[in-house]
């Protein structure tokens, strides 16, 4: 079998001569080995073994990622981050754990700006409702939204007739 490993940035494995591969997803560990049907699924942050057929052991540390096998003989993983190139002692809980957490804090800031976007928006909302127009910094005036509307009109008719 093949196998490939690829990050947006980088390919961490492109490696021949594998037995087998072992990776987690939601349902647990499962193991690929050559033939296996046509497969894809979203794996967990977890760390991806592999044995060649020589005997020899390889594995990454994957921050979750989607694992394809096609034909067989074909398997292919994409993640947003992978750590190679150390002993699996080290690739273990905190190499794991720090995955983890960069996931976690992730989410949480990908839940605060959109909060903070929503609010904007509705502010904004409110804030045109009530008919008062807004303001426009250095200009010293509040507009409202028809003339405003005017003044853009008037603009694009002297510039493009």
């Amino acid at each position: 079998m093949r196998l490939q490993i690829v990050t947006p940035l980088t390919v961490e494995a492109d490696l021949d001569g594998i037995a087998s591969v072992r990776a987690d997803d939601a349902t647990g560990s499962f193991v690929i080995l050559p033939h296996h049907a046509d497969f894809i699924t979203v794996l967990d942050i977890s760390v991806v073994g592999w044995s060649t057929e020589g005997g020899e052991q390889g594995h990454i540390a994957v921050r979750g990622g989607i694992l394809r096998v096609e034909d067989g003989e074909l398997v292919q993983i994409a993640t947003r981050q992978a750590i190679s190139g150390i002993t699996l002692e080290r690739l273990g809980s905190a190499v794991l754990d720090q995955l983890r957490e960069e996931a976690d804090t992730e989410a949480k800031t990908r839940t605060a700006s959109t909060r903070l976007h929503m609010g904007l928006i509705r502010q904004l909302d409110r804030y045109l409702k009530t008919g008062r127009g807004y303001f426009l910094p250095g200009g010293g005036r509040t507009f409202s939204l028809e003339e405003e509307r005017a003044g853009l009109e008037e603009e694009a008719d002297e510039r493009w007739g």
